[in-house]
């Protein structure tokens, strides 16, 4: 890193920065606004995954061309796809056997004619053991065409007079309206809470060549029935112990093993693809195929919500089913994949080019390691620079989530939920507190200081809507021995609004993180309680500043104010700034999102 950039303690216990008017310095920014559209974050899929672009501001600031930069939380690997576009060297360490699949294959750049000639042979190879599964008869020109996807109804059952109902239809003879659908027998009220008792088929999204564009209509007997013989697929089980089985009523719908989220056809698919790919014989392209393969799972489960309007994505934070769902064709989604992969490296390379780096030359560069943040395989003062996105308490169980592409992996491996920074919302026996997760961040925090060169930089993401949880961080950080540096925090905001709060306009969970960075100094001795009125006066100012603000964004401000002040976070909750906007007459443009006075 820059010689003229490094940490004092000053004597209230902050820290100053020498160099803060370096271009390097000058050049963090305050504010970081991504977009989640750019070809690496495309290729894969994985909860709460940092674009490569806020990563880069940051690496390119704080280190030099060459410099070693560590990630103990790397997930799905974005600090080391950062890292490698900018000719940084990267440490890598998560307990997720997902994320080290999808980390290490987003820096396996591959030949892009190879993969997708590879790709074909390997679709051709499974086409060929399970046939035409998704060819059906066009309605329109009676010729045979391809299904594009299949709309599937759950069949519930009607609470009054025991007869079963089809879902989907319920709602089309209710004009589209959930609240008006009833039971076409006894016309008692039929909801998604209605007990389900099976699911069916309705409606074909065909490719024919009669028509430029897909078709739909009914659904038909596919022309090639599904055939499991000599084919095999991973069944693990969902165990009643997990936090999702919980959450979702696994038990409840049947829904206890991974298989149970696919539909016949794809499983077959699915097995014949995954066999077809173990086949390629070129390690490095065989592991982008595996890539490509892990990237489409959750697409071609039944997890797809089905909308009127369009398809509403995958539920990929918990195990739900809707009750209309989407079947995807295994064999188009896999030959996207392909594409978005070739497209994340070319995205990679041109980086890599523009900053006068040899696109060939990454062999090594970035390693990553199935290892816990608490205990690294490093030296003492051995990496220049870490960014790092550690799990936020209990947002998202990453172990049970990634079951469903773990288990397809040829490892065999799953990551080990006793491992797992989080924090359980329900005791299913072995309950990992908060104090458990505040203890996990402090020795991964220790971990950090201990093997970064002295005058480094630790950044640090972290998002809640929880002051308690704010101030469980500012403990880890204080217990660590460092101190955040109040003119290097930034906001990142990702451009994604919570779903649960559009119906009010203010968000009910954070969908901005803070981004901290830290070096080693003297912790302050103590924080200051703010009074309610310091609160509402700082809420308040930022509320009304010149910038154009969300309810999350505001929130998170007022967050950074705390950390500038030393203030104890505990009661710097979402709710409670919100509450303090509505008392203010601030309402939410449905819009823009954005907070405006009422007039």
């Amino acid at each position: 890193m820059p010689a003229n950039a490094h940490a004092r303690a000053a004597p209230n216990g902050q820290t100053e920065l020498f160099g803060l008017d370096t271009a390097a310095a000058r050049s963090l920014p305050a504010a970081v606004a991504v977009k989640r559209s750019d070809p690496v974050y495309m290729a894969h899929a994985y909860l709460t995954k940092v674009p490569v672009t806020a990563a880069l501001p940051f690496i390119e600031a704080l280190t030099a061309p060459g410099d070693i930069v560590l990630d103990p939380f790397a997930g799905s690997g974005m600090t080391g796809v950062a890292a490698l576009a900018s000719g940084r060297q990267a440490r890598l360490f998560d307990v997720s056997v997902l994320g080290c699949h999808i980390g290490r294959n987003y820096v396996n750049l591959v030949d892009a004619d190879a993969l997708r000639f590879h790709g074909s042979a390997a679709m051709k190879r499974a086409r060929e053991v399970v046939g035409d599964l998704y060819q059906v008869r066009c309605a329109h020109c009676e010729a045979c065409a391809e299904t594009a996807k299949t709309v599937w109804s759950a069949v519930v059952r009607c609470d009054a007079c025991d007869a079963e109902v089809n879902y989907y239809e319920a709602l089309q003879d209710a004009d589209w309206h959930k609240a008006q659908m009833h039971c076409g027998g006894c016309g008692a009220l039929i909801s998604s809470r209605s007990a389900r008792v099976d699911e069916v088929p309705v409606i074909d999204s065909i490719v024919c060549a009669c028509s430029p564009r897909q078709l739909e209509q009914p659904w038909s007997e596919p022309l090639v029935p599904p055939c499991a013989e000599k084919l095999t697929w991973p069944d693990v089980p969902i165990e009643p112990t997990r936090q999702m089985y919980q959450a979702s009523a696994l038990g409840r719908h049947g829904l206890t093993s991974t298989s149970a989220f696919f539909s016949q056809r794809n499983l077959c698919a699915l097995a014949a693809l995954r066999d077809a790919i173990e086949a390629t014989e070129t390690p490095e392209i065989r592991d982008k195929l595996r890539f490509a393969f892990t990237a489409i799972l959750t697409r071609a489960s039944k997890r797809y919500q089905w909308s009127r309007q369009r398809p509403l994505n995958a539920a990929n934070a918990n195990y739900y089913i809707a009750p209309v769902f989407y079947e995807w064709n295994v064999f188009d989604l896999f030959s996207r994949k392909v594409e978005a992969a070739a497209r994340s490296d070319g995205w990679v390379r041109a980086r890599r080019i523009e900053r006068g780096l040899d696109e060939g030359c990454t062999a090594g560069q970035v390693n990553y390691e199935i290892a816990s943040a608490t205990t690294l395989p490093l030296d003492d003062e051995s990496v220049d620079y870490v960014f790092t996105d550690p799990p936020f308490g209990s947002n998202i169980f990453y172990s049970d989530m990634n079951l469903f592409q773990e288990a397809w992996l040829p490892s065999g491996h799953l990551t080990e939920a006793g491992l797992e920074a989080v924090v359980d919302r329900t005791d299913t026996g072995s309950y990992r507190s908060p104090d458990r997760y505040e203890g996990i961040l402090t020795e991964a925090l220790r971990e950090c200081r201990r093997v970064l060169k002295p005058r480094g930089y630790i950044t640090l993401l972290f998002g809640n809507s929880s002051g308690a949880v704010w101030r469980l961080l500012q403990r880890a950080i204080a217990e660590a021995g460092l101190v955040v540096v109040p003119d290097l925090i930034a906001t990142l905001d990702k451009g994604q609004r919570s779903v649960k709060g559009l119906a009010s306009g203010f968000e009910h969970v954070s969908t901005v993180d803070l981004m901290l960075t830290m070096t080693a100094g003297c912790p302050p001795t103590h924080t200051t309680v703010p009074t309610p009125e310091e609160v509402e006066a700082a809420v308040l100012q930022i509320a009304s500043s010149d910038t154009e603000l969300s309810p999350s964004q505001c929130y998170v401000e007022a967050v950074r104010e705390g950390f500038r002040r030393d203030w104890d976070l505990s009661a710097i909750d979402l709710s409670a700034v919100t509450r303090l906007l509505r008392d203010a007459d601030y309402e939410v443009d449905r819009s823009t999102g954005l907070l405006r006075q009422a007039s």
